[in-house]
């Protein structure tokens, strides 16, 4: 499965903006999808996920409420909006499945070990830089 990350920008704090995730070859309906932000000089962090099909949506605590996950089926499209953002959100963003269609795939995003180990297929990534 590959994916492809977009929409990241400069913006200011308090401000928006909302990322997509596109698959090539395959419905990404049938995969759980998840977000996850690489800040400069640190380790990469769960952001949010949606699961295959019944599209339940999980949220880290410093996002929720903020942020949205969502898809497109039509456009074979996984979305990230991210609003009231503040610098400490700025960094790369990541969209990642795996490549089994594993139903339960949103179970594991939140651990690093985990995630490493049945997230087995992630997009190069967009950059998002929160600063006045």
């Amino acid at each position: 499965v590959q994916l492809q990350a977009s929409g990241g920008g400069l913006v200011q704090p308090g401000g928006s903006l909302r990322l997509s995730c596109a698959a090539s070859a395959v419905t990404l309906d049938n995969y759980s999808v998840g977000w996850f932000r690489q800040a400069p000089g640190k380790e990469r962090v769960a952001v949010s996920c949606i699961s295959a099909r019944v599209s339940t949506e999980l949220y880290v605590d410093s996002v929720r409420g903020r942020f949205t996950i969502s898809r497109d089926k039509a456009k074979n499209l996984v979305y990230l909006e991210m609003g009231s953002l503040q610098p400490e959100d700025t960094g790369i963003y990541y969209c990642a499945t795996d490549h089994i269609q594993r139903p339960d795939l949103c179970r594991y995003y939140r651990n690093s070990s985990y995630r490493a180990r049945y997230f087995t297929s992630w997009g190069q990534g967009t950059l998002v830089t929160v600063s006045s």
